[in-house]
């Protein structure tokens, strides 16, 4: 990559600014930035009232944000963002010893996607740095944050929150979010720290549940996947098994990383689709990299070696309208099931409906000699819970909508 140095006259002050440009077609430069900015004046005078310490970083941001972002975006926000990123850079072994790339791209940025643009990096910090600081390792900071993000923060999954693209401070005020805001609060809480984190999610799975959102993490050269909640191992969630059914040449069941600034590809922020059930119709200002086969490889990956050691065995499930007729495909119902053992949710999907082979039922690898638990809705909209203890053997399971 190259380095380019420019010029900015600020109140009458020559700052010499160095900054790498990443994925900007045409080597856009900050003062092209700042001229094509609706307030070039409140640009120069930012950088003249801010310590040149923080200049590279304010720089990067302003030349690489969203030009409405650039716009209308507080300046004493934008200013009190690159402040504390800095202060982590050089707090944590972690943060200092970060290529710059991925410290600019993945720890600096103020936003995750398009949720509200508020002060949420101080108060993070404030909360996480404390437990951050007992920490010897990336990935122990990682673990830790993890395990302690609801307690730190408040913050529990309901889908009663008030929206879906919640920022970290909607977030606490109301103590809930659905995963797109638990997401986003989780890559908020990690890069206050100094570590690297990116929003993933997918339009859609496989069998049109609907959307998913998630975390990754950047931790010695690659990519780790994790979840709020889930501070346990990494790389082995939950929805593994539905995203290695993920399809990278349709964007609706394909699986994306965000990226700050410009990218060669864009996310589909479904939560934005209202008015159109056309993936194609999203808006598309917030960068993305296609990473569906990445998680194909990974769940692959991981299934085969699960089969190997002999560890897991498969729990099949099919859903039927009631009980007492369950050998006809007309039978049969497509109903959403989820799966978890004690508090860890350990997949979910729907059941093979009318049309489908009787032989065609949804199917889990677990882990053998445990005790699971199904939940479900039946007609009534009643939570059902049904109890399944898996041993060395395959075991087939019915659930049923009338109940």
């Amino acid at each position: 990559m190259k380095k380019f140095f420019y010029l900015l006259v600020a109140a009458g002050l020559v700052v010499a600014v160095a900054i790498r440009t990443f994925s900007t077609p045409q080597d856009a430069v900050l003062n092209d930035a700042i001229k094509s900015s609706a307030r070039p004046e409140a640009l120069k005078a930012l950088f003249a009232d801010t310590d040149k310490k923080y200049h590279k970083e304010l720089a990067f941001l302003i030349t690489h944000m969203d030009a409405a972002d650039r716009d209308t975006m507080s300046l004493s926000l934008l200013k009190e963002n690159v402040c504390y990123a800095h202060q982590a850079r050089h707090q944590f072994a972690w943060a200092k010893a970060l290529p710059e790339e991925v410290y600019l791209i993945d720890v600096l940025p103020y936003h995750v996607v398009d949720e509200v643009r508020d002060a949420w990096r101080k108060e993070l910090y404030e909360l996480c740095a404390p437990l951050a600081d007992t920490c010897q390792t990336m990935e122990e900071a990682i673990r830790a944050i993890n395990g302690r993000i609801p307690e730190l923060t408040g913050v529990h999954y309901n889908t009663l929150r008030e929206k879906t693209n919640q920022s970290p401070r909607e977030s606490m005020r109301q103590g809930m979010a659905s995963c797109t805001g638990l997401s986003i609060l989780l890559v908020d809480a990690l890069r206050s720290v100094g570590i690297p984190a990116r929003f993933v999610g997918t339009a859609s799975w496989h069998d049109n549940r609907g959307n998913h959102s998630w975390t990754e993490v950047w931790l010695d050269g690659q990519w780790r996947v994790t979840e709020y909640y889930f501070p346990s191992e990494l790389d082995h969630l939950w929805f593994m098994d539905d995203a290695s059914k993920a399809n990278p040449a349709d964007r609706r069941y394909a699986i994306y990383a965000t990226r700050f600034g410009k990218a060669d590809d864009w996310f589909p922020m479904v939560w934005c689709g209202q008015d159109s059930t056309d993936v194609a119709d999203l808006p598309k200002h917030i960068g993305a990299e296609n990473v569906t086969q990445h998680y194909i490889d990974l769940a692959h990956k991981q299934q085969s070696q699960r089969l190997e050691s002999g560890t897991h065995t498969y729990l099949r499930i099919a859903g039927y309208a009631q009980q007492g007729a369950t050998t006809q495909s007309s039978d049969r119902v497509a109903m959403g099931v989820d799966i978890f053992w004690g508090t860890e949710q350990m997949g979910g999907g729907l059941t093979a409906g009318p049309l489908h082979d009787m032989n065609d039922l949804f199917t889990l690898l677990l882990p053998k000699n445990n005790t699971y638990e199904l939940r479900y809705y039946d007609a009534k909209g009643n939570l059902q819970k049904q109890t399944i203890a898996i041993g060395e053997e395959p075991v087939t399971a019915n659930i049923y909508l009338n109940q």
